[in-house]
């Protein structure tokens, strides 16, 4: 085919006003969709980008060159104290060859970093969400030394195990670390509406709506959601606050002109496979990224297969389990770790007790039923923080309560003491509940541990809360605590429930350091 020829059939395909017309006795197709006038025929569009917006992601370049320049310090820094630490400032030579272990690390920095390219650790649509980021530089760290292991086995170089076994974990912890630190600034950014990806969704109204919802709930992904196109709503109306600016064939040219960086498409989108199969050669050229959100909400990634069968990518969504290996594990790192606590934070204990003591001169632990794994109960023992009578008082309090669903909460509870407020600010009360974790009765991480109360007014799909043990911290604390709605508390353990890796306990765990050791009314801890 000519260049002539290809130029010709594009114009035929990709009209603003063309339509796929079907033979006679045949259904004819969906129209295809409108492109704006600047949309050339040799399929490289005019720059019809906001004023002062970076195509193509170009707000993240200086990011990037940062990470870029960050990981090779890092690296040369970790390698640099590896042989100072091994060999000191002797340039000690590499047995059966001429070359110094400074020489080596030079090489090895070199390697490090090329390998970390080569592991896509700097794309930047992977930066400031999730744990993809971080598996990337270890999976690279990983295999660098694993490949060294191998060359050096098959050559026969006579590598210093001390100085592999310091290098490797050293590099990769400084290299998590320097990326956790960029990403917090990113984070701060991100929630201030910079370093963002403009995002135009499609589909039906009640899917975009959760589209919305869920792109808002965690800023830190970076999507900055600025209009939709929806079939069943005039233009001009709003969907969750965000504008309607066409209908699903004014995709293209609305993305054009709003200077769009991602089209995310929901399930719900009438244009079926073949409609996706045009927006995707529609976009060509456009700079603009296509994203289809399935059907399916709160599933991790762990959880997800793609496997492609002809063409077609089917999603296979691992049934979630509630036993063996995994689960043994979590239960005897657990204990473990529940009586480390124990011992270590005993001093603590003991004047946290006097404080409670000498306040009321009431007692110091209080022990409340709560309900655990498959509908058990047991009493979970806290540091007092509200005065002796409290339980009698709650239903006096019942007008005022501000918590949703069947939970109790007030911002401004006249029960708690207060010495009681200064524990609570700072979860101090929460640790003698170690025992519970050290008992079996409840794990570090978790969901909330619920009230009888509460558990009999769970509706069906709410009681999968009880397939695990309850925790001293979950998703519900790193997400706000007091500050969630009944539904969104639900939602966050069910997820949890669902989801549960060591991976994510982990980072649970991490997190609610930050939120304890930083507390204030927003993060629900009152």
């Amino acid at each position: 085919m000519t260049a002539q020829q290809q130029v010709e059939l594009r114009d035929s395909v990709f009209s603003r006003t063309s339509v796929v017309r079907g033979t006679p006795g045949t259904r004819p197709l969906k129209p295809l969709f409108v492109l704006p006038d600047g949309l050339a025929t040799d399929n490289r569009p005019r720059d019809r980008r906001a004023p002062g917006h970076t195509r193509a992601r170009g707000y993240l370049d200086g990011y990037l060159r940062w990470l870029r320049f960050s990981d090779a310090v890092v690296i040369m820094v970790a390698l640099a104290i590896t042989t100072l630490t091994r060999f000191g400032l002797a340039d000690a030579p590499l047995v059966s060859t001429q070359f110094g272990y400074w020489t080596v690390s030079a090489g090895l920095a070199v390697a490090w970093v090329l390998m970390l390219h080569l592991h896509s650790s700097y794309d930047g649509r992977f930066s400031g969400h999730g744990v993809q980021e971080y598996r990337q530089v270890f999976h690279a760290s990983l295999w660098l030394f694993s490949t060294l292991a191998i060359v050096a086995y098959a050559i026969k170089l006579d590598v210093a195990r001390g100085y592999v076994m310091l290098a490797f974990p050293l590099g990769t912890l400084l290299l998590l670390l320097s990326r956790y630190a960029a990403r917090r600034w990113l984070v701060r950014q991100r929630r201030e509406g910079m370093f963002s990806d403009r995002v135009l969704l499609v589909g039906g109204r009640a899917e975009v709506e959760d589209l919305v919802v869920a792109l808002r709930r965690t800023p830190d992904a970076g999507y900055n959601v600025l209009g939709a196109c929806v079939d069943d709503l005039p233009r001009g109306s709003k969907v969750a606050g965000v504008p309607v600016v066409g209908s699903e064939l004014d995709v293209v040219a609305r993305g054009v002109d709003l200077g769009i960086d991602v089209i995310a498409v929901s399930s719900s989108a009438g244009l079926g496979s073949a409609g996706l199969r045009r927006l995707g050669w529609a976009l060509e050229g456009t700079e603009i990224d296509l994203v289809v959100a399935p059907g399916i909400m709160d599933v991790a990634g762990p959880r997800v297969r793609t496997r492609p069968v002809q063409g077609l990518p089917l999603i296979h969504v691992e049934a979630p389990t509630f036993s063996g290996p995994t689960l043994v594990f979590k239960n005897v790192l657990d204990r473990t770790l529940a009586a480390l606590g124990l011992i270590a934070l005993l001093p603590l204990f003991l004047a946290v007790a006097l404080s409670i003591a000498l306040d009321d001169r009431g007692p110091v632990l209080f022990g409340q039923e709560r309900v655990g794994r498959d509908g058990r109960t047991f009493r979970m023992l806290k540091f007092r923080t509200m005065v002796t009578n409290a339980e009698s008082a709650l239903p006096a309090l019942m007008a005022l309560n501000e918590g949703s669903g069947p939970m109790f909460k007030m911002r401004r509870d006249p029960r708690i003491t207060r010495i009681g407020a200064f524990l609570r600010r700072y979860s101090l009360d929460e640790f003698p509940q170690l025992i519970n974790v050290l008992r079996g009765e409840m794990s570090l991480v978790g969901p909330r541990p619920p009230l009888p109360r509460e558990v009999a007014a769970y509706e069906a799909d709410t009681r999968r809360r009880l397939l695990v043990k309850p925790g001293m911290t979950g998703m519900w604390q790193i997400n706000g605590r007091s500050n969630l709605s009944w539904e969104e508390s639900v939602r966050l353990d069910l997820y949890y429930v669902e989801n549960w890796t060591p991976l994510l306990d982990l980072m649970i765990m991490w997190r609610t350091g930050h939120v304890v050791l930083r507390p204030d009314e927003d993060t629900g801890a009152y």
